[in-house]
């Protein structure tokens, strides 16, 4: 897959990125079908599977659980090999998420995902809104102490993963990098941040590409097609993060990503 570049920040990425909340989570999430946590040797596979087909862009979270802490210790090939997207802003402990904001809390975060992803830099850091993206942005230390950091070298790209368009344009009007939007054929209403990005040359890494698992709501005769088809055709769209913990899911997403693409 041909990567694509992040901005101005000399980073480049995989079309489809691998989202890995469930390698960490099975608690509070939204998807149709309940889970069990996949064992350290499927996760390692599931990594391998993914970097085999050239897929280099992880997304995790604090808010995910066990999830960095269990890519710290099991990814394959070299750290350098990898494009690593954390946030801050968001935990999850004892069935419910907890938010913090505040400089203080936002450096904690970072300076701990770099200790469980046992990395001494990373690659992209987005704030995990709550909703309340402008007063988030406009009122809280988070993105300042964002900006700071990536100054300082702890951090490549900044941006946030943002729950409304208002919230998304003004990050990229306040120096963020990158934002995290939600975007597919039943769910167009952040439309005007794939625009924006491709106006501004920023970039954008799509979730909920397949309304969280819910591939019956998608339409057309095959729905991850139809899907990565009608993404791929807003130049905005940057990578499209898809979490799975199915390596036979994985390979069909590739395939179908191929074709659509024509690499």
């Amino acid at each position: 897959m041909k990567r694509r570049p992040v901005a101005s920040t000399g980073i480049e990425i995989s079309p489809l990125g691998l989202g890995t909340v469930k390698f960490g989570r099975n608690q509070g999430v939204k998807y149709p079908q309940g889970f069990e946590l996949p064992s350290d040797r499927e996760v390692r596979e599931l990594l391998a599977l993914a970097f085999d087909f050239g897929i280099n862009l992880l997304d995790t979270a604090p808010a995910y659980g066990l999830s960095e802490e269990r890519i710290g210790k099991l990814l394959p090939n070299s750290r350098h090999d990898w494009v690593i997207e954390t946030k801050v802003g968001e935990t999850f402990r004892a069935g419910e998420s907890r938010f913090d904001f505040t400089a203080a809390g936002t450096r904690n975060s970072v300076e701990n995902s770099l200790r469980l992803l046992k990395t001494d830099y990373l690659d992209m850091v987005l704030i995990h809104s709550d909703g309340d993206d402008v007063r988030i942005l406009r009122e809280e230390a988070a993105l300042d102490t964002l900006l700071q950091m990536r100054q300082e070298g702890w951090v490549r790209a900044v941006g946030i993963s943002s729950k409304t368009v208002e919230g998304a344009l003004l990050a990229y009007e306040l120096g963020c990098d990158v934002v995290m939007a939600a975007y597919n054929p039943v769910y167009t209403d952040e439309l005007p941040v794939l625009e924006a990005a491709a106006e501004q040359g920023r970039a954008v890494l799509v979730k909920k590409a397949f309304a969280s698992g819910h591939l019956d709501k998608l339409g057309g005769a095959n729905p991850v097609e139809h899907a990565l088809g009608f993404i791929f055709g807003q130049p905005g769209a940057t990578s499209v993060v898809l979490g799975t913990i199915n390596p036979q899911h994985l390979r069909e997403n590739v395939a179908v990503a191929l074709e659509v693409l024509g690499a």
